[in-house]
């Protein structure tokens, strides 16, 4: 099942996205048992939104081999190196990348992003872990290289509004798809150009280890994302770009690179 989230005149609500390219209203959120308002769009009729709106992003840092070799920055971790990005960075399909003022080295990680489930997770064990999970979307950790190199920490560098796109769905179903999310095909292109390419395969840290480790340390609510790793090829992105990000089976999440945003403003809403 293929769960979006999406603006039409009436507002914004949860769908499930056929394979004829229709959209069925859900009532409420799509956690639990899911109940259609029988009110149905096409999809070239509405704005795709991020899929969700989590309480937490926690990012999984240096999780491929190939990734901790072309970033020079030590030995891959010992156990999951996690961190956490605000749900302030999260914007969907067709959003613009907004590059900070004065930055010259942001760059692109596409990433295959965990949705947690209506249990949630909180100390439970790799064997338990996967039950909590709902399904899977395509994230973008996108990083401020220099922030990062000399803040010692990376909350600034991958924290800025718009540097977590994700969508364009939350597939519930991998496996009637024949698909297994520990062996999909991940791929990232700017403006056309092939720049990674990789497979959920090599993760160093598999998903059930994962979700474990970090449900240690952190209750993971309904609806939470954990961005797990990145393959190697990542680079730059300037204004005027335009950034493909696809997982096998998955889909693709293609959004605009743009400069930075000088509104000021007492809050938004997304």
């Amino acid at each position: 099942m293929r769960i979006v989230r999406f603006a039409h005149p009436a507002g914004m609500s949860f769908g499930v996205l056929d394979g004829d390219g229709q959209v069925a209203q859900i009532e409420g959120h799509p956690f639990g048992q899911i109940s259609f308002t029988g009110q149905r769009y096409a999809a070239a009729d509405v704005r795709l939104l991020s899929p969700i709106l989590p309480s937490k992003v926690v990012g999984i840092g240096k999780n491929y081999a190939d990734h901790v070799t072309e970033m020079a920055t030590g030995d891959a971790p010992e156990e999951p190196l996690i961190f956490l990005k605000p749900s302030t960075s999260v914007i969907g399909p067709g959003d613009a990348i907004r590059i900070p003022a004065g930055s010259t080295n942001v760059h692109h990680e596409v990433e295959l992003a965990v949705v947690i489930g209506a249990r949630g997770a909180r100390s439970v064990s790799p064997e338990q872990a996967m039950a909590s999970v709902f399904g899977y979307t395509i994230g973008n950790d996108v990083s401020e290289r220099d922030m990062q190199k000399s803040d010692g920490q990376w909350t600034r560098a991958k924290g800025f509004d718009s540097f977590c796109p994700l969508g364009p769905w939350i597939e519930t179903d991998l496996a009637g798809l024949g698909k297994d999310p520990a062996d999909l095909e991940i791929t990232c292109r700017v403006d056309g150009e092939l720049r990674q390419s990789g497979r959920t395969s090599r993760l160093l840290f598999g998903l059930p280890t994962l979700i474990s480790h970090i449900s240690q340390v952190m209750t993971l609510l309904p609806g939470d994302v954990i961005l797990t790793g990145t393959p190697s090829g990542v680079g730059p992105i300037a204004p005027g770009q335009r950034v493909e990000c696809s997982i096998e089976s998955l889909g693709s999440l293609t959004n605009s690179v743009a400069g930075a945003d000088p509104t000021s403003t007492a809050g938004v809403t997304r």
